[in-house]
This record gives structure tokens, sequence and C-alpha cells, in this order.
């Protein structure tokens, strides 16, 4: 039975590493993946999936008024479907794609941030907590060593920023993963 799945993690975890190795997996069986990423996006151009490790690849893209239901509807199912960037889904988003995954039976992988540099969910990320059949966490460390599991936004200073719009597309000179601790405290000791 194909589900939903999240894999979630603060940055720097392979989320889209991984991502890259699961299509490269299908097709190197002969199945097909359809590989999705947010336009807004738009670090290593707008549509590409890319690992800091220097993997790319191309995607479709998806915007707030993109409809995974309509556009599956009509066009035929891959083997599977894998979204980078699943944090900028809507909820209505998560919902077709909750739908799609059961009712025609192909795998939906999403990988995403859980929460912004305040700690709050984007809205992809909290229906995908809610509806995902499976949810992984992915693991990377903070500069202590500690697991990290929360992000913080670094102005060009590299002072951390603790206002601003939940969305400002930014890589690691922008953001850093942090432990709890270091979130709160801005100290690791």
């Amino acid at each position: 039975m194909a589900k939903l799945y999240f894999r979630f993690a603060a940055m720097n975890a392979g989320k889209s590493t991984s991502l890259l190795q699961v299509a490269h997996n299908y097709e190197e069986r002969g199945q097909s993946a359809d590989l999705y990423t947010a336009q807004v996006d738009d670090r290593y151009g707008v549509g590409n999936v890319t690992s800091r490790l220097g993997v790319t690849r191309d995607a479709a893209t998806f915007t707030d008024s993109t409809d995974f239901a309509a556009l599956y509807a009509t066009k035929p199912k891959p083997s599977c479907i894998l979204i980078d960037e699943a944090q900028f889904l809507t909820e209505a988003q998560v919902t077709q794609l909750h739908r799609l995954a059961h009712t025609s039976s192909t795998p939906v992988i999403c990988y995403g941030l859980r929460s912004d540099f305040q700690g709050q969910p984007f809205p992809g990320s909290k229906s995908l907590l809610t509806l995902a059949d499976d949810l992984e966490e992915m693991k990377t460390i903070c500069r202590c060593g500690r697991k990290a599991t929360m992000n913080v936004r670094l102005d060009a200073n590299g002072e951390r920023v603790t206002e601003g719009a939940q969305v400002e597309i930014g890589g690691n000179a922008r953001y850093e993963a942090v432990c709890a601790r270091r979130f709160y405290t801005e100290s690791c000791t």
C-alpha cells in the first residue's frame, strides 16, 4: 500500500541528497519518479533539486496554486512522487498528496523543514506532521556536536535575527542548524 511520507530535519541534514538518491534508485530499476521543488526556492536556479554535495537535477516546480489532484487526474501516474522543500506546500496540497497516495497507489515522499527560524511550523510541515502516514526525522548536528533540531536566521554580520517574514530564501550564509539549547540561549555551553 502506498503512503504519504514526511522526512524532515533542520538544515544540512541531507534531505535533498536523500531525495536524489531515492529518485536514482527508482529509475535504476526501470521505474519513474516525478520530482518537484518549490518555485520560491531559487538558490540554485528555479526548478533544481540541489544537494550541498554538488549533485543537482531538474525538477518541476510547485507554487501555492499548483493543484496536484488536477495534475494527476490527466497525467500518467509515476512509480513515485518526490517533493523537495515540502515546507512550502499548502495545507490543501498536502491533503491532495495524501489522497493521491491512497487512491492511486503512488508513494509520495516529501522532504522539508519542520519549523522556521522562530521555531514556528510552516503550513506545509504542520499538515504533513498531521497527515503523513510515515514520519522520519533525518539528523544533523549543531556546532557543539548535539543533535540540531532548530534553524536560526543570520544577518550579513552573522548575528542572529529573531523577527521578520517567515520565508526569506537563503542558504548556509543566512541560516544555521542548531541544537535546542543554542536556539533558546544562543550558546551551547
